[in-house]
């Protein structure tokens, strides 16, 4: 977007995109889905995708065990600082005996895969394909990959006793913040949230504190389970004394594998 007199107008590459989209070249099915009506036949066609894809998400990790999730952004590499906190998250995740899952791609999410295989924890991700491919990272020991990002979502979300957010993007907003709204309207049970990396999150954090709270906008309880620090055995601690002592999980026992779904 840029900015003329005040007004905001759409960046012209995307205006030409537009223009090409209406003048018989489609956009991907997942982009097509995505601007408007469409035949009927199509959205047909794409809801009976989107189901078969959540059955293989239900399928793939029904038996995962005990769960955290772990948010980051694809964009920092293994020399970055945040890659080697994400990657001590993980070890330390996997440690506690928790399944490390992520959304599989690379940057953050590999590296707390990688730091759970570095100590023989389970390491899963929910991977997304993209227009530019994102290939699975090499650190995991099970993975589906999506087409849609609501699914991938809901399988980061369904599966997991708790969440740690690193550093990350508007994808890592968009789950913080969808996960934040489950947990407050009780779609969800009062899993802990944590954010790792205090000077990244800081800025957020005020706002939330700041300015949606004081605005009334959220309540006490909703910043009260907000959970930042930068240390990483902190981090799992707070996951493993909210999750487990709160609300008396356990490691097992798992769900027993049927040999007639094939599992």
């Amino acid at each position: 977007m840029h900015d003329i007199d005040g007004r905001v107008f759409p960046h012209p590459a995307l205006i030409e995109e537009r223009r090409q989209w209406g003048h018989g070249a489609p956009p991907p099915d997942e982009q097509r889905f995505l601007v408007g009506p469409q035949p009927r036949s199509f959205e047909l066609w794409h809801a009976l995708r989107m189901f078969v894809s959540m059955i293989r998400g239900f399928r793939t990790f029904h038996f995962l065990g005990p769960t955290v999730t772990v948010f980051g952004s694809a964009r920092f590499g293994n020399e970055h600082r945040y890659y080697a906190l994400a990657r001590l998250v993980g070890r330390d995740l996997a440690r506690a005996g928790f399944t490390v899952m992520t959304g599989g791609g690379p940057g953050i999410m590999e590296a707390a895969n990688r730091g759970a295989r570095d100590v023989g924890g389970s390491s899963v991700g929910c991977n997304i394909r993209l227009a530019r491919e994102q290939a699975p990272n090499p650190y995991l020991d099970r993975y589906v990959t999506f087409d849609d990002f609501a699914i991938r979502k809901l399988m980061l979300i369904k599966y997991s006793y708790a969440f740690i957010a690193m550093p990350g993007g508007f994808g890592t907003l968009d789950e913080v913040f969808t996960t934040a709204t489950l947990i407050q309207t009780g779609q969800i049970r009062d899993f802990p949230m944590v954010f790792v990396g205090h000077d990244y999150w800081a800025p957020l954090l005020g706002f939330v504190t700041d300015t949606l709270f004081r605005a009334g906008a959220i309540d006490e309880a909703d910043v009260a389970r907000l959970v930042v620090t930068d240390d990483p055995q902190k981090a799992v601690e707070a996951v493993r004394a909210i999750a487990m002592a709160r609300f008396g999980l356990t490691y097992g026992p798992q769900a027993r594998r049927r040999w007639w779904l094939g599992e």
